[in-house]
């Protein structure tokens, strides 16, 4: 009688005796250790500072003086009756009112920079935050325009990179510890 032995079957990948590749094992293992790696220098590692704190303390606490007395000026003005959509003379006495609280923010402005920061990161970033600033003011003044036409619109401002200048400018004075110098949001109806 005749035997017959089996073939060996020849498998595309590891034989099933044979132990599977750790390839895969490997790369997830360094994409964990990446991750984890890039955490713990984040949060232990990695500068807290703002890239928006200047170094001048003492600049920044008398600007915030400055802010406090023109906000305390600018909130005088506020009028809290309900501006009647219908009525052009209203509408136009609140461009009026804005006008008068865009020139108070405007001379606090004047007022903050006419003295220069002590420290270069200082010098470099106070012209920046006070030409967003400035356009902030304008689009104040643009807004005061279309209301003086009785035409109760809706306040916008100019972005940069998708971002409110209003929000830069705020976000500088909240890094550097000036509240009052944030811009006002006294624009809504």
């Amino acid at each position: 009688m005749t035997t017959t032995s089996p073939t060996a079957t020849s498998y595309p990948g590891p034989r099933p005796d044979q132990p599977r590749s750790n390839g895969w094992r490997v790369v997830l293992t360094l994409i964990v250790l990446g991750f984890a790696a890039f955490w713990i220098y984040a949060l232990f590692f990695a500068s807290k500072e703002s890239i928006n704190r200047i170094g001048d303390d003492a600049w920044a606490e008398r600007a915030q003086g400055i802010c406090a007395v023109a906000d305390a000026e600018r909130e005088a003005l506020a009028d809290f009756r309900v501006v009647d959509e219908d009525d052009p003379a209203m509408v136009a006495e609140r461009g009026d009112v804005m006008d008068r609280a865009t020139d108070i923010v405007e001379q606090m402005l004047d007022d903050v920079v006419a003295v220069a920061p002590t420290d270069p990161k200082g010098q470099e970033l106070v012209p920046l935050w006070e030409a967003d600033y400035r356009t902030y003011i304008e689009d104040r003044r643009a807004f005061a325009d279309v209301l003086r036409t009785g035409d109760n619109a809706v306040f916008t401002e100019a972005a940069v990179d998708g971002i409110p200048i209003s929000e830069k400018v705020q976000r500088f004075a909240a890094d550097n510890h000036m509240p009052d110098c944030a811009p006002p949001f006294d624009t809504s109806n």
